[in-house]
């Protein structure tokens, strides 16, 4: 089974990191919240506070086969200055291991040069910070090992984007129907 974990910080966009935390383990894939701080309470862009299951410096990063990066600010900013984190993405890329980011934090992906020759997205006013992507406006871009999203309201079809990259296409759209993603 895969187990994928998320990079927490404070200031970290709250509905994109529980909506991706949320499906990932809907679809029975082991996702961890691993708090950057040395704290496990983080608190979001908006005050909402929420515990992570363990910390950077405690967990061994070649177990995981996938990184989340959720946007908001400061988060995004505090997930760049975090060498741990910019080590671990840079690793994971090179090791054709998952790298996901939504909203501001696929910005983070193009400052740790992962984004050369590659198509992605990112929150509308942020895409300076794509460095050497081909720049997309869709919901969410799918490059090889690389996902990125736009925003909070991308943040479900995110989510199933990296079900449907462990799983199938199929678990995807049914954990999308389960949880009446896009009904008519």
């Amino acid at each position: 089974m895969a187990k994928l974990f998320i990079c927490m910080a404070d200031g970290c966009e709250e509905v994109e990191a529980l909506t991706v935390v949320d499906l990932v383990r809907r679809a029975g894939i082991q996702m961890d919240m691993v708090s950057i701080t040395g704290n496990k309470t983080i608190t979001g862009s908006h005050n909402i506070v929420m515990e992570a299951d363990a910390f950077m410096e405690d967990v061994d990063l070649s177990k995981y086969d996938g990184v989340v990066l959720p946007g908001g600010m400061p988060g995004t900013n505090h997930l760049k200055a975090d060498e741990r984190v910019l080590s671990a993405i840079k690793e994971f890329a090179k090791d054709n291991k998952l790298v996901a980011a939504i909203c501001a934090a696929p910005t983070v992906l193009g400052y740790a040069g992962l984004l050369e020759g590659k198509k992605a997205t990112c929150y509308p006013g942020m895409e300076d910070g794509l460095l050497g992507a081909t720049k997309e406006t869709k919901e969410v871009v799918e490059d090889g090992n690389i996902i990125t999203s736009r925003g909070l309201g991308t943040a479900v079809a995110f989510g199933l984007s990296i079900v449907s990259y462990f799983a199938d296409e199929k678990t995807a759209q049914n954990l999308g129907n389960a949880i009446v993603y896009k009904a008519n």
